[in-house]
């Protein structure tokens, strides 16, 4: 993998890039979309939905936590594709990744306590896409080194 990200590094140059470089880019740039489409959705549901429907889907959930979380949703979804559609803070697609995992994270656990297993796999599948989000945009991030605006 760090080969992969050696060789995306020095496409700057006029280097080109190898197949799997550009095959693993796609990849990245799909499950991003997906998941911005998603924590759309959902933050959007939470945000501008009437407290009865979220009392309905979320039983013992504050109101005003389930709206805090919307907002978190909303700003990690313009965080996973904004900085890299305009090219610029793209260290905050990384950040973005790493937020989300916590919010589903915290999901998979409330999903679990209040309805069962089988209700959590789509909380699960949301952070483990989140994690290879975080884990392959990882070149973008600041914290190693590298800052690129």
């Amino acid at each position: 993998m760090s080969d992969v990200l050696q060789s995306q590094e020095g496409t700057g140059s006029g280097q080109k890039r190898s197949r799997k470089v550009v095959v693993m880019t796609v990849l990245l740039w799909v499950v991003q979309v997906f998941l911005a489409a998603n924590f759309l959705f959902a933050g959007g549901f939470k945000l501008f939905g009437t407290d009865q429907m979220l009392a309905q889907f979320y039983p013992g959930m504050p109101n005003g936590f389930l709206r805090f979380i919307a907002v978190c949703e909303i700003l990690g979804a313009l965080g996973l594709v904004g900085p890299g559609i305009v090219r610029r803070w793209r260290w905050l697609t990384p950040l973005a990744a790493c937020g989300l995992l916590v919010i589903m994270v915290g999901a998979v656990v409330y999903s679990v306590v209040m309805f069962g297993w089988m209700m959590a796999i789509s909380p699960l599948v949301g952070a483990v896409l989140s994690a290879v989000i975080a884990y392959g945009r990882r070149d973008w991030g600041f914290w190693w080194g590298q800052t690129q605006s």
